[in-house]
């Protein structure tokens, strides 16, 4: 039976992840995972009452702009620089249930490939009106959606001549921590996705598909923005890729 149909027993009041569609802690191709990656065995622990309970985010928290990259560090009457992209999805659970209330955080490089740094060393230049970083929440059925601009690929001091794909990261606190992910959402069709040595250590074909993000005509705003859709799922066998750290219960 391949490892992605093992049954695995329930932790706690969660299904448990399939950890051999996670990557891979430790690949020598991605040359900072050689000194970060565990040395030991990991260790499994069933939850507690304080990982399924918390936390709870309100609407409260969020600004009227926070979902909005293209104007939320702009100044007045400006707007980030690039190709207008609108990102939404919908966040499930293992069984397909949309999950309420989930805060969606994203940081992403600009336009240009360059994000908002002061360790950033790529040389492409900064975008004054384009901050990087935005965040939202679910609503009652899982949806999420913000507008930005398409980020751009990057050179990265890995090998001689490696390029990060266009990607965005977002960080997901469910209704519990047991529910946290941080992930990384590509573009359909980019063709530095198979050459990037962070995605070659997804060795499953379906885990890394669900890393990519779809052309979604159907949302694409005339004459303003394209929109993608990304849907992600928290816990269980069809988690979403963690970014390359075999985090969680």
């Amino acid at each position: 039976m391949p490892p992605d149909q093992t049954p695995s027993p329930p932790l706690g009041g969660f299904m448990a992840r399939n950890r051999a569609a996670q990557p891979a802690a430790f690949h020598p191709a991605y040359k900072t995972s050689v000194w970060r990656s565990p040395r030991a065995p990991l260790l499994s622990f069933p939850s507690s009452l304080s990982e399924e309970t918390g936390p709870v985010f309100g609407q409260s928290l969020l600004g009227p702009l926070d979902a909005d990259l293209l104007s939320n560090f702009a100044a007045p009457g400006e707007t980030a620089i690039g190709p207008r992209i609108i990102v939404h999805g919908r966040v499930v659970d293992e069984s397909g249930r949309g999950v309420p209330g989930a805060l969606v955080e994203v940081w992403q490089a600009n336009a240009g490939g360059r994000y908002r740094h002061a360790k950033e060393g790529y040389l492409a230049p900064l975008d004054p009106n384009f901050g990087g970083c935005g965040r939202c929440l679910t609503d009652a059925e899982g949806h999420y959606s913000f507008r930005t601009v398409m980020p751009g690929p990057y050179p990265w001091p890995n090998g001689g001549n490696d390029w990060r794909p266009a990607h965005i990261h977002l960080s997901l606190f469910g209704p519990s921590f047991a529910q946290r992910l941080i992930t990384q959402m590509y573009f359909e069709g980019d063709p530095l996705i198979p050459l990037c040595p962070i995605l070659g250590a997804v060795t499953d074909a379906a885990a890394l598909q669900r890393l990519v993000a779809t052309l979604d005509m159907q949302a694409t705003i005339p004459m303003d923005s394209r929109a993608f859709r990304f849907d992600i799922v928290l816990r269980g066998r069809r988690q979403s890729v963690f970014e390359n750290r075999k985090e969680g219960l």
